[in-house]
C-alpha cells in the first residue's frame, strides 16, 4: 500500500563502490534507481525512461558529464529533467561551468549523504512540487513526508524522529520482517553503535503512539526474526 509517487533516479557514475554506496542510501529513503557507468549509457537510459532527476559526475569514459549535461538540455525528451552534478571538481570557474552546461546543482566530492539527500529533494520539489507531497499509506495510516506528519483514522500521531524514520521504513517495505540488526542499521546508519535492544524500546513507542484509543496493532513481532508492518499482526 505504497504510494506510486516514487521518484526515479538516475545515477551516472563510473566508480562502482560510489554507485554501491548511493543505490543503498536513495532505495533507503524511497527513491527508485537505475545506473549508468558511461556517458553514452546515461544519454540511452535518459531517453528511454526519462527519470526524474539525474545524478551526473563530471568525470566519465567516452564522454565527459559537461557533454552529457548539455546533450540532455538540447534533447526535447530530456531537457527538462533534473541534474545535479557530482564531482571532485570543486573551483569556483568548474562550478560556473557545470551550471552553465546546463546543471540544477552542484555538488562537489566528497560530500555527505544526508546533504545530497536534501539537495535531490529540494530540485525535485523547484521542478515537480508534487513530488514534495509524497504520501505512504498503510491501512488507515498516512504519512506525509514532505510535512513530517502522520495520521491515523483521521487523527494526528506524534512520533520523536526516530520512531518517524522506523514506521517510514516499515510502509515503505509493508510485509517484510526486518531483522533488528536491519533496522539498525537503515534508522541509526552504518557508523553509529547502538544496542540491538534499542530497537525493541523503539518500537514499543512507536506502538503506544499508533494504538493510542485502541486502535488494531498493525506491527507484527516475529519471534527469533524482528518486526513487521502487517494488516494481521500477531504475535508469532
Amino acid at each position: 500500500m505504497r504510494s506510486a509517487l516514487q521518484p526515479l533516479v538516475l545515477v551516472v557514475e563510473d566508480e562502482t563502490d560510489l554507485v554501491t554506496l548511493l543505490t543503498y542510501n536513495f532505495e533507503r529513503e524511497g527513491f527508485r534507481v537505475i545506473c549508468a557507468y558511461d556517458g553514452d549509457e546515461a544519454l540511452l537510459i535518459a531517453a528511454e525512461q526519462k527519470p526524474d532527476l539525474i545524478l551526473l559526475d563530471w568525470m566519465l569514459p567516452h564522454r565527459s558529464g559537461l557533454d552529457v549535461c548539455r546533450q540532455l538540455r538540447r534533447t526535447p525528451k530530456t531537457r527538462d529533467i533534473p541534474i545535479i552534478m557530482l564531482t571532485a571538481r570543486g573551483e569556483e570557474g568548474d562550478r560556473v561551468r557545470g551550471l552553465d552546461s546546463g546543471a540544477d546543482d552542484y555538488v562537489t566530492k566528497p560530500f555527505s549523504t544526508t546533504e545530497l539527500l536534501a539537495r535531490m529533494r529540494a530540485v525535485l520539489r523547484r521542478a515537480s512540487p508534487g513530488m514534495a507531497e509524497e504520501v505512504l499509506r498503510y491501512g488507515d495510516i498516512t504519512m506525509d513526508l514532505a510535512a513530517h506528519r502522520v495520521r491515523r483514522d483521521g487523527r494526528d500521531v506524534h512520533l520523536g524522529p526516530t520512531e518517524f524514520r522506523l514506521l517510514r521504513h516499515f510502509m515503505q517495505h509493508p510485509g517484510r520482517v526486518f531483522s533488528r540488526e536491519q533496522l539498525l542499521d537503515v534508522v541509526w546508519g552504518h557508523d553509529v553503535y547502538v544496542e540491538p535492544r534499542t530497537v525493541d524500546v523503539h518500537i514499543r513507542r512507536l506502538r503506544k503512539a499508533l494504538n493510542d484509543q485502541n486502535a488494531i496493532d498493525l506491527i507484527r513481532t516475529v519471534r527469533s526474526a524482528g518486526y513487521a508492518l502487517d494488516a494481521q499482526a500477531t504475535v508469532s
